[in-house]
């Protein structure tokens, strides 16, 4: 059976950095699913257009086609219920929760540390769009927009409930990761492959569970290329 992500990619196809993309290929490697992962740009709406879709994640699973990330879990947990992601009733409605704060409250406070990073790893085609779009989201100019410091300061106060959490369990989801590492994990991803900025102290318990994070799965993290791994690409 055919087996299909259609996955972001950057100036180089090799470079993947959806944070929601990577919440997939975890949650398929934690399945032990094998994947094609296709790439794909902003500005390629025309591939999507059999989903009745037009943003990244998409699965295509034999003659399945889902869309969205956390849709995409549990669909997995459905249609291969051997090491559950998310589970049923109260453990989903936990997965949910780190769905949203990892996208209400990490992400936007990494948006504003590594925008102009993201902005250069974007394929140069994909840049109007992406200006555009996020200038028009944010009100402002990716310039204006980008404040490290700020960013900083946010994502630091955003990390006290992950950081209390990490210093009893190895694992948002306890001994072994699974979806709720997943949804959070994906954002440090992002970060990790389209900027070298140091988001988390060595200290901080967050940054040993990445740590592991990036070693998991046959360090499937850790070995996806980053944007200072293309020559002459990060500046």
């Amino acid at each position: 059976m055919t087996r299909v992500l259609y996955d972001l990619c950057g100036l180089d196809e090799r470079l993947r950095f959806s944070p929601y993309c990577w919440r997939v290929r975890y949650a398929l490697a934690h399945k032990g699913l094998d994947v094609e992962a296709r790439p794909w740009r902003f500005t390629d709406k025309a591939a999507l257009a059999f989903a009745d879709h037009d943003k990244v994640p998409v699965l295509v699973d034999g003659d399945e086609v889902v869309t969205d990330s956390y849709a995409i879990l549990r669909y997995l947990d459905r249609t291969y219920p051997e090491a559950p992601l998310l589970g049923d009733g109260q453990a989903e409605v936990r997965g949910r929760f780190f769905k949203h704060y990892a996208e209400r409250a990490l992400a936007p406070a990494m948006m504003r540390t590594i925008i102009m990073d993201l902005f250069n790893a974007i394929h140069p085609d994909d840049r109007a769009y992406f200006r555009e779009s996020r200038e028009k989201r944010f009100g402002r100019s990716l310039e204006e927009f980008h404040s490290p410091a700020k960013g900083l300061a946010q994502l630091d106060a955003a990390l006290a409930p992950l950081r209390g959490h990490l210093e009893d369990a190895d694992f948002l989801d306890g001994a072994a990761p699974a979806g709720a590492d997943y949804l959070v994990f994906g954002f440090f991803m992002w970060a990790r492959c389209v900027s070298s900025a140091d988001l988390i102290s060595n200290a901080d318990p967050v940054h040993a569970w990445r740590e592991r994070m990036l070693d998991c799965h046959g360090s499937l993290g850790r070995e996806a290329l980053r944007v200072t791994d293309i020559e002459g690409a990060y500046r």
